[in-house]
């Protein structure tokens, strides 16, 4: 089988208060998560202030890792109204980044990711974070979970995308 070159994939978990990411490089099945975390932001700051912390520490990411691609969760159900508009507004902001720095953005919802990951898409989130640390041969399941999520959403990249395989 032909493959491909190693393609570098930054993996966000869009929010207002904690942004979860995940840089993973590799190919189809052969993975490995380069770095990760968490950025998080102070609740008693405006929002606008908020997203500009989530702007600027995602452009240092993808200044320091130089993604190729970078992939974000959908919106897909709230209950709060107000929650899914602050998301909103933090997934523009990351997609914003992307932009910036001409990096190609891919989006996936939830039920995409649980089945990239786990084959199933009901898989629940403890089924989801075993999977990526056994997928990303990581010691440990990431915390916060954010930034679990964040590497699931870049792992279904990289499954997803015919340009590794």
């Amino acid at each position: 089988m032909n493959r491909k070159r190693p393609v570098t994939i930054l993996g966000v978990d869009p929010g207002v208060a904690l942004v979860g990411w995940g840089v993973i490089k590799g190919v189809h099945d052969k993975l490995s998560a380069e770095d990760y975390g968490c950025i998080e932001t102070d609740k008693k700051l405006p929002l606008e202030k908020r997203l500009l912390i989530i702007h600027t520490e995602l452009q240092k990411i993808m200044k320091k890792h130089r993604p190729e691609i970078v992939s974000i969760e959908e919106l897909f159900f709230f209950k709060n109204v107000k929650t899914a508009i602050a998301v909103s507004q933090a997934r523009g902001v990351i997609m914003l980044a992307a932009e910036q720095s001409k990096t190609q953005v891919q989006e996936f919802t939830p039920l995409q990711i649980k089945q990239a990951i786990c084959g199933y898409g009901r898989a629940d989130k403890a089924q989801i974070q075993k999977m990526i640390k056994i997928i990303l041969k990581l010691k440990s399941i990431p915390k916060p979970d954010d930034t679990a999520d964040a590497l699931a959403i870049a792992v279904c990249s990289a499954v997803s995308n015919d340009n590794l395989k």
